[in-house]
C-alpha cells in the first residue's frame, strides 16, 4: 500500500504537455501549444492534423522559432499556400489583403511608423509639440537629412562645438553606418542620415556604457494590447567610457551594438544567463546587481511608459493602415525590440525600435532569454487548426482529442465589419467625453462583436508566461488623451478592466453564458468588407521600403539542411 501511494504522489506531480490548449469559452476552437526547444507534447498530433499544421520558412526564419513549432507540431515548408504561420520580413502593406483568413505573419500593417528612425522622431516630435517634453522628451533631439540641414547647422553654432552627436543611417540596423561626431564637416549633407543628440553622461557599470533591448509584443493596434517581456539583454561596449572627444572614433567605446562589440579584442562572452560578467547581461541580472542601490520598480515603471507613449505615437497611422489592409482580426501581431539609454540620473532614452528583432541564439545565454519569449509570444497570439479538414474527419479527430465541437480554425470569431446595431454604438459612445458616462454602460449589453474581442483577450491573458500585460489595465486610460480622436474598444477594454481586473473568473462566467448561446458566432448582420484570396507564392511580398531590422539572414539552404538545424539548439 505505500508504495501504490508513492506511485500515485508520483503521478499527481507528474506534469502533463497536451498537444492542444482549449479555450475558456465554449464554441471557440482550441489552440496549438507550442513548447520551447527542450519540451514536446506527450502525445503528438494525430497525423491528419499534422499534415495540414504548416509553417512556411522565410530567408529570416530564427532557428529557435523552427525549434519551437517543430516541437509543436508543425511542419516546415517552403513552397506551399497553404501555410499557417510565418516568420519573416515586413511585407509591403498593400499584400497584407492575400492572406488566407486562416494565415499568421509576425508583423502589422504601418509600422514601420516605428520602426524607422526618421518615422519614429517625427512622430515622437509630433506628441512632444502638443504635449511637451515632460511627456514626450525621452527621445534625444533628432535632425532628419537633408530637410534638417539649416536647423542642425543652427544647433550646431549654439553649441560651439561642445555637443556630441550621433550619425545614423535612417533604416539601418545592428551598428551599420553609425558614427559618433563633434564637428560640422564630419556629416555627410547629400544622403539621408539621421543626426541626434548624443547622450553623453551614460550610467555606467565598471566604468563601461550599456544600452538595454526590451521585447515588446503588440497583439492589436485597436484595441490596443501590448505585452512587455520582464527580460531582455543588457549589452555592453567592451572598452571603458572616456568623455574626451579623441575618442570618439573607438566604436567599441560608444556604440553597444553586440554586432560590432564581438570584433573586440577586448568583448568577453558571458554564457551564464544569471551572472553579472563579461559584456552581455541579461535584464534580470542587472536588476539583481543593482537592487540595492536603485529602486528597480520604479525604474521599470519608466520603461512601461516609455513603451506605451512609442507605441501610440505610430497607432494613428497603423490603425488606419490595418482597417485597409487587414481583412481579418487573426491575421497579425508585431514584435518589437525597443532599445533604451540609462543616462546617469536613470532617465530611459529611446535610442530606437527595431521591427525585427534578432533572436540569433548564439550562445547559452541569448537561448535562456529567446527561448522562452518565442515559445510565449506564440501562445499568447495563439495559432488555430486550419479548416482544411471535411466535416466529418474534424468530428472523429475531435472525438478521438476529447474535442466535443469546434475544432478547427473559425473565421466568424475575427470578422471584420459591424452590424447596424454595432455601428450604432460605436458611434454613441465614441461621443462621449467623460469616462464615468461608459465606464458601466458599454458593457452593461454586449454586442456579438463586443464578446469577439473580449474572448480573444481573456484567451491571451491565460498565455503571459513571462510577458506583463502593460496595456490595457485599470490606469492606461489616462493614455488616451494622446490618442487621435475616440476608440471605442479602447474604452470597452476600460471598462472591462475596471470592474473585472480583480474578479476575473466573474467576467469570464458572463463570457461563458454569452458563447453558450453562440453569440460571438452571430455575423448574420455583418457584412464583410473584403474578399478573402489566397496568398500567392512569390517573394515580392515583402517590403522594398527599409526599416529598422536586426535579424540576420538565417536562411539555411536546403530542406535537409533545415530540418537538421532545427535539432540544434
Amino acid at each position: 500500500p505505500s508504495r501504490l501511494r508513492i506511485s500515485s504522489l508520483k503521478e499527481e506531480k507528474r506534469v502533463v504537455h497536451p498537444s492542444l490548449r482549449p479555450s475558456l469559452f465554449p464554441y471557440v476552437p482550441p489552440y496549438v501549444k507550442f513548447y520551447t526547444h527542450d519540451q514536446k507534447a506527450d502525445k503528438p498530433l494525430p497525423k491528419s492534423i499534422q499534415r495540414i499544421l504548416k509553417w512556411k520558412l522565410s530567408t529570416i526564419t530564427p532557428l529557435v522559432v523552427r525549434q519551437t513549432v517543430v516541437n509543436s507540431g508543425f511542419k516546415l515548408v517552403r513552397r506551399s499556400i497553404d501555410w499557417g504561420g510565418i516568420w519573416g520580413r515586413h511585407m509591403k502593406s498593400i499584400c497584407f489583403k492575400t492572406l488566407r483568413d486562416n494565415q499568421k505573419i509576425n508583423h502589422i500593417p504601418g509600422t514601420f511608423q516605428i520602426g524607422r528612425k526618421d518615422r519614429l522622431w517625427k512622430n515622437l516630435y509630433r506628441y512632444m509639440t502638443k504635449f511637451g517634453k515632460k511627456e514626450f522628451g525621452f527621445i534625444p533631439r533628432t535632425y532628419v537629412l537633408p530637410q534638417d540641414s539649416k536647423l542642425l547647422r543652427a544647433a550646431f553654432d549654439r553649441a560651439g562645438g561642445k555637443t556630441k552627436w550621433i550619425v545614423k543611417p535612417p533604416a539601418s540596423a545592428r551598428g551599420t553606418g553609425i558614427k559618433v561626431i563633434h564637428k560640422w564637416n564630419q556629416i555627410p549633407k547629400k544622403i539621408p542620415l539621421i543626426v541626434q543628440r548624443y547622450i553623453s553622461n551614460p550610467y555606467l557599470i565598471n566604468g563601461n556604457k550599456f544600452d538595454l533591448r526590451l521585447y515588446v509584443l503588440v497583439t492589436s493596434f485597436n484595441p490596443l494590447r501590448i505585452y512587455l517581456y520582464d527580460n531582455g539583454l543588457v549589452r555592453f561596449a567592451s572598452v571603458k567610457y572616456s568623455e574626451e572627444n579623441s575618442t570618439l572614433t573607438n566604436r567599441y567605446m560608444h556604440l553597444t551594438n553586440y554586432s560590432i562589440n564581438k570584433l573586440s579584442n577586448n568583448y568577453a562572452q558571458n554564457e551564464d544567463a544569471e551572472a553579472c560578467e563579461g559584456h552581455k547581461w541579461t535584464i534580470r541580472s542587472l536588476w539583481t546587481y543593482l537592487e540595492e542601490s536603485v529602486n528597480i520598480p520604479a525604474l521599470w515603471q519608466s520603461l512601461i511608459e516609455l513603451v506605451i507613449k512609442t507605441m501610440i505615437s505610430g497607432e494613428s497611422v497603423i490603425t488606419q493602415m490595418t482597417k485597409a489592409h487587414l481583412n481579418s482580426r487573426y491575421s497579425a501581431y508585431e514584435l518589437f525590440g525597443v532599445d533604451v539609454l540609462l543616462d546617469e540620473t536613470l532617465k530611459p532614452w529611446l535610442l530606437e525600435v527595431n521591427i525585427s528583432p534578432s533572436l540569433h541564439s548564439a550562445s547559452p545565454l541569448d537561448i535562456a532569454v529567446k527561448a522562452p519569449l518565442v515559445t510565449d509570444l506564440l501562445n499568447i497570439v495563439g495559432f488555430h487548426i486550419p479548416n482544411m479538414l471535411h466535416s466529418e474527419q474534424a468530428m472523429q479527430v475531435g472525438r478521438k482529442l476529447g474535442i466535443n465541437s469546434h475544432l478547427m480554425f473559425d473565421n466568424r470569431m475575427y470578422v471584420v465589419g459591424l452590424s447596424p446595431k454595432e455601428k450604432i454604438k460605436h458611434a454613441t459612445f465614441c461621443k462621449l467625453e467623460d469616462r464615468e458616462f461608459y465606464l458601466d454602460s458599454i458593457i452593461d449589453d454586449l454586442t456579438p462583436d463586443d464578446v469577439r474581442h473580449l474572448i480573444i483577450y481573456e484567451d491571451e491573458m491565460t498565455q503571459l508566461g513571462h510577458f506583463q500585460k502593460i496595456f490595457p489595465t485599470t490606469e492606461t486610460h489616462t493614455y488616451f488623451q494622446y490618442l487621435e480622436g475616440s476608440r471605442y474598444y479602447n474604452m470597452l477594454f476600460d471598462a472591462w478592466e475596471t470592474k473585472y481586473h480583480n474578479h476575473r473568473s466573474e467576467g469570464i462566467r458572463i463570457l461563458e453564458a454569452k458563447c453558450r448561446l453562440q453569440l460571438h458566432l452571430d455575423i448574420s448582420l455583418v457584412e464583410p468588407r473584403h474578399t478573402m484570396i489566397c496568398a500567392p507564392d512569390t517573394p515580392n511580398l515583402y517590403d522594398d521600403s527599409p526599416s529598422s531590422s536586426d535579424s540576420p539572414n538565417t536562411d539555411s539552404g536546403s530542406r535537409n539542411t533545415v530540418q537538421k538545424d532545427v535539432k540544434k539548439i
